[in-house]
């Protein structure tokens, strides 16, 4: 018995083979993604865990959070530093937390964006998002964003961001005096 070769058939046949490169495309992206995505153990990057500990890995551009309890723990997708010479490396801490934040930004920042503005309240225009937490070196801080294009590329000025429901749920988890390293 021979199959029923029709139009039809030829028709579907020929949009799946046009359609499968792309698919195939679509899943060595996904699978790719999602490599950077491996659930690390703090030991690897911390003496302990004291008040917890936060890992911004610039590279794969994910924060993972370990509560102080051992238990906790949280991975989430960041944007990070526009170039290598806005990324800051190393240790540092959580000093101050705030809901809500304003921003000033740096004389640095004005000058490679003279449209900048000097000071911008909290709201829906402010690149903080809705929550911000500073670290022990100025002008650098994990914060929220309004734009959710930024999440997942190199867009900031130094600065780690998340959404803002992910800042939202990692404000409430990590205390000041959370230990961080930007990796």
């Amino acid at each position: 018995m021979t199959p029923n070769f029709t139009r039809r058939t030829a028709i579907a046949t020929g949009i799946a083979a046009l359609a499968m490169p792309g698919l195939l495309r679509a899943e060595t992206v996904n699978r790719r993604n999602a490599s950077a995505f491996v659930k690390r153990d703090w030991r690897d990057h911390f003496d302990s865990l004291g008040e917890g500990c936060l890992l911004a890995d610039i590279d794969s551009r994910a924060v993972h959070y370990w509560g102080p309890d051992g238990e906790t723990y949280a991975l989430y997708p960041s944007s990070v530093p526009m170039t290598e010479e806005l990324t800051r490396r190393g240790y540092t801490e959580i000093v101050r937390k705030r809901v809500g934040p304003d921003w000033t930004p740096t004389q640095s920042m004005r000058e490679r964006d003279p449209t900048l503005p000097a000071y911008m309240p909290p709201g829906p225009d402010n690149p903080l998002g809705t929550h911000a937490m500073y670290l022990s070196w100025p002008a650098y801080l994990v914060h929220g964003t309004h734009d959710t294009r930024k999440i997942g590329r190199q867009s900031s000025s130094g600065c780690i961001g998340l959404y803002n429901r992910h800042i939202e749920e990692l404000f409430g988890m990590a205390q000041v005096g959370t230990q961080v390293l930007l990796l």
